[in-house]
């Protein structure tokens, strides 16, 4: 039974995982047009990706915007996590379901949302403008992971702590933060993914001054097919690989020191 359910297992992880990687052999394609490569391979579409300045600027805002919601999203999502564990009511619950709205409601639905307020604030196509609707997006996940490390956390170290003569302040800081770090690290680093996949509500609200990476991958394929978009796609999936990698090897090591 158990080794069913771990082919079972393994049969899923390559349904999902198995159509992204098509984008590694088109990559390598020595055409101009998406395709499979049949007569040899060709790096040519990544050395466009590493000399074209359009493609490096848009490597270098989706870094900006992408850091940015990560290290905002990350402080409010852990705030908001550790403020509704230590208020225990009736309208604790309601206000997580509220926080965890952008999470429900369809990405089209929010991009028309955040098209429409950002008009009068003056915020359509800049950097504040999509960091900040990215951070409303991504806010939601990390108050998910650090929800779930504060379910594991034991109040009476808090107790002790205040009990000794510390503040709130230094309380959060040395006793809850250190404990509860993995949620944090894990909430940032989804939001930073979030953030750097992000297309629908970037198309609506983002036009010539800010083009992010997800965005030129979108107009590479609706204009030109141009296969310099697979390459693109490839590095995002190590860049991906590689942080959720680092993560879990950062988590191991913890758990050996304990």
């Amino acid at each position: 039974m158990q080794r069913i359910t771990k082919g079972g297992a393994w049969v899923l992880l390559a349904f999902l995982v198995l159509p992204a990687l098509v984008a590694i052999p088109v990559s390598l394609t020595p055409k101009r047009f998406l395709s499979f490569p049949k007569d040899g391979l060709s790096l040519r579409h990544f050395e466009n990706l590493f000399t074209s300045p359009e493609w490096l600027s848009s490597f270098y805002q989706s870094a900006i915007i992408a850091t940015s919601t990560a290290a905002f999203a990350t402080m409010l999502g852990t705030l908001a996590a550790v403020g509704l564990w230590r208020v225990t009511s009736k309208y604790s619950e309601l206000v997580r379901a509220f926080l965890l709205l952008p999470l429900i409601i369809p990405q089209i639905i929010s991009a028309m949302a955040f098209y429409r307020m950002w008009i009068p604030l003056g915020l359509l196509d800049s950097y504040a403008g999509l960091i900040l609707a990215h951070t409303i997006l991504a806010t939601p996940m990390v108050l998910i992971t650090v929800s779930a490390s504060l379910a594991n956390f034991d109040p009476k170290l808090e107790q002790a702590s205040r009990n000794l003569g510390a503040s709130a302040a230094t309380t959060m800081r040395c006793v809850i933060l250190p404990s509860i770090k993995p949620g944090v690290m894990a909430g940032a680093l989804f939001a930073f993914i979030l953030s750097w996949d992000e297309i629908v509500v970037t198309l609506f609200i983002s036009k010539f001054n800010t083009y992010t990476l997800p965005r030129r991958m979108w107009n590479g394929i609706r204009e030109n097919t141009d296969p310099t978009v697979a390459a693109a796609a490839v590095v995002l999936i190590a860049i991906t690989l590689i942080a959720i990698a680092g993560f879990a090897l950062s988590a191991r090591r913890k758990a050996r020191k304990t």
